[in-house]
């Protein structure tokens, strides 16, 4: 049976370091927490590997310069950062590598769906259908739900009071997008012929 052991104490300020080597050390000790990571990394979980007088925003910021050219980048997702490859290497990394499981695996109906979700959320199943017209299956809301894309919102005040739907933070993920309100304006998308109702 293993103990538990603390953690061995990690030297945030790094006061033995002129403040050029504190500041790299500290940039590097970022880009570890978010190479590591698979989900965006808030500044808070950040803030933890630096000092108290660092700047999370300014470490990222450089990080980021630091990055131009390669052929990842560093996103601003879901209220945090993640390292995410640049979309001009898709091709190559779909030729190379398995990644089959980490794709997303919609159809073009499904899109429409959580596209109609994410802009009137929370929305029942029956909201779905005065949108759409039609029956939106359990199927559907489940494959979207798998995928972590959606997830249970609270209770409609309907009669029955059906379940809701929201979009989560693995949509914010999935869809390079910070928060809901980087989401493309409804009128333009309408304009676009791309109108979610």
């Amino acid at each position: 049976m293993a103990k538990d052991r603390p953690e061995p104490d990690l030297d945030r300020e790094l006061e033995d370091l002129p403040p050029e080597l504190r500041w790299r050390e500290w940039m590097k000790r970022v880009e570890a927490v978010l190479f590591a990571s698979a989900s965006p990394v808030s500044r808070e979980d950040l803030e933890k590997v630096v000092g108290q007088g660092a700047s999370v925003d300014l470490l990222v910021e450089d990080l980021a310069a630091d990055l131009e050219g390669r052929s990842f980048e560093l996103a601003s997702v879901s209220g945090g950062w993640m390292f995410r490859t640049r979309p001009a290497y898709a091709p190559a990394i779909r030729a190379a590598a398995d990644i089959g499981a980490q794709s997303l695996d919609l159809r073009e109906f499904d899109f429409a769906v959580l596209a109609a979700i994410a802009y009137h959320q929370p929305i029942t199943r029956d909201g779905l259908k005065d949108i759409f017209g039609k029956e939106i299956s359990r199927d559907l809301i489940g494959r979207l739900h798998a995928q972590g894309l959606i997830g249970t919102g609270p209770r409609s005040p309907r009669r029955g009071e059906p379940y809701t739907y929201v979009t989560t933070e693995q949509f914010l993920a999935a869809f390079g997008l910070e928060t809901l309100r980087d989401l493309p304006d409804r009128e333009q998308l309408a304009d676009a012929g791309l109108g979610t109702a």
